[in-house]
């Protein structure tokens, strides 16, 4: 894992921990890197500018790069000037063509000046990309790159040539965008003498429109998903299938019935290959990411999902750990376990296994944590909710308080130990039978225990909250009547 930090103005506080801990959150458990080490650090860019000015100045010695003393205001000019005539915008080399002395001359007067790559004319780079097949290009069509800035910081261009060399990378994965940059790279380890890595150039992430995701429109940071209550699991499975198909033959598909859509790490490290990747953009579909999660969800055992919803109660102060909670879910170290807190919702206790029995009623209907963490939240704060939530289809106000004063009398004659969902349901469906649409008792039972329009069932509700405050919440519901 290498940071690339050299473009100052575009470096954000805080990024590089969000790449740490989106890592390490995903699995990706990388052998070198900034915060582990290893035999080709420093793995910061910012921390190697000697290295990059070395063979920056070793291309100029060999005559495969120059000094450029060309100010902003000349370059926007030559740009403008370019466009006018209809002609691809390039640096028009006025610098390759100052005389020995000139050069000299500036550079004792500490001229600003940038450093590019001379790129030979009339010749065809020609490279074989993993995905793409054979591509090439005119270097009359390539521009003169800038390799070394004025402020003494490489380009990525230049940075990442050297760095992949002396770190040994054999695969160069990046997105299609990076395609035209690739025979100017070609150049430059031609220039050093060094073999080239192999080449892949992945397609783009695009949002439902067509258009390429950014950071002006949408989610595009790990942490963003990290919040939202995504597993691991779901969004590296997901992610996989972004532009990739294991491409499984036909009988096996055939044993299979379908095609394989779930797949472990494991999994994913025995079966994938960049040969098997698509050109095409491929289309982030958000209803995708959120089936593959509600799968993984799923398949968590229950105190597991519990620990990991704690966070997301805590952030909709619905509970309270006895440590301080001023935290950053995306940051975290978690998940919490049932030994790290102490919860408490104003005046009483609640216990881990109140609040497992709370997230159990949503695990197969919830699509992400966060959502488990706003559905749950009529089980620790009484439900606010219009009076007008409690009628059944065209039922009189004086039917639906009668069905809940019958609920009242029901359940204040059920003992604590049998306030279970099926005693409930025995007792309480043959009476609601009775009615003209068991909808005139089971409906508003429902809405007084929850508040809500979609909620679980009326009995499973009863149950995790109890017989004291499912009596209190059917009380209050016939208050709003009164």
């Amino acid at each position: 894992m290498r940071l690339e930090d050299t473009d100052l103005e575009r470096l954000v506080e805080g990024a590089a921990e969000a790449i740490y801990n989106g890592l390490k959150w995903a699995g990706l458990n990388y052998d070198e890197g900034p915060d582990v080490g290893g035999p080709f650090g420093p793995y910061v860019q910012s921390k190697r500018l000697d290295l990059y000015k070395k063979y920056a100045n070793e291309l100029i010695k060999n005559g495969n790069a120059y000094y450029c003393f060309c100010s902003d205001e000349t370059l926007e000019q030559m740009r403008q000037e370019q466009i006018a005539k209809k002609q691809a915008p390039k640096y028009d080399r006025r610098c390759l063509k100052l005389r020995d002395e000139e050069v000299k001359q500036k550079l004792t007067a500490n001229e600003p000046r940038v450093i590019r790559m001379k790129i030979p004319e009339k010749r065809i780079i020609e490279f074989t990309d993993i995905v793409r097949g054979k591509v090439a290009y005119n270097t009359n069509e390539l521009d003169d790159q800038v390799l070394l800035k004025s402020d003494g910081y490489p380009t990525y261009h230049l940075a990442v040539v050297v760095d992949d060399h002396l770190m040994q990378i054999s695969h160069v994965t990046r997105t299609e965008e990076w395609l035209p940059s690739t025979p100017k790279h070609i150049l430059l380890y031609e220039y050093f003498g060094w073999e080239a890595p192999a080449w892949a150039h992945l397609p783009l992430l695009l949002n439902p429109d067509k258009t390429k995701m950014s950071k002006r429109k949408g989610d595009v940071m790990v942490g963003d998903y990290i919040k939202k209550g995504y597993l691991p699991e779901a969004m590296i499975n997901f992610l996989a299938f972004l532009g990739w198909n294991p491409g499984l033959p036909a009988e096996a598909l055939a044993k299979a019935g379908t095609e394989k859509e779930i797949y472990s790490m494991q999994e994913l490290l025995k079966d994938f290959s960049l040969e098997k990747v698509h050109k095409a953009g491929a289309i982030f579909n958000i209803e995708k990411l959120n089936w593959y999660n509600q799968y993984y969800m799923r398949q968590i055992p229950l105190d597991k999902l519990t620990e990991l919803c704690i966070p997301y109660l805590i952030e909709n102060d619905l509970i309270v750990p006895k440590f301080d909670h001023s935290f950053d879910i995306a940051a975290m170290k978690g998940p919490f376990t049932v030994k790290d807190f102490e919860t408490c919702l104003t005046k009483e206790k609640i216990s881990f296994d109140y609040i497992k029995k709370a997230v159990a009623l949503e695990q197969e209907r919830s699509k992400t944590l966060s959502e488990i963490g706003e559905s749950v939240k009529f089980f620790f704060e009484e439900p606010q909710y219009d009076k007008s939530l409690l009628f059944w289809k065209d039922t009189s106000e004086e039917e639906i308080k009668k069905s809940l004063q019958t609920l009242q009398k029901i359940i204040s004659d059920i003992t604590e130990k049998k306030f279970k969902k099926e005693n409930l349901q025995e007792i309480i469906m043959p009476e609601a039978e009775k009615l003209s649409d068991r909808g005139i008792m089971l409906w508003p039972l429902r809405a007084a225990l929850s508040g809500q329009k979609a909620s679980p069932g009326p009995f499973e509700i009863a149950e995790v909250l109890g017989k004291e405050k499912t009596f209190e919440r059917i009380s209050f519901a016939i208050k709003k009547l009164d």
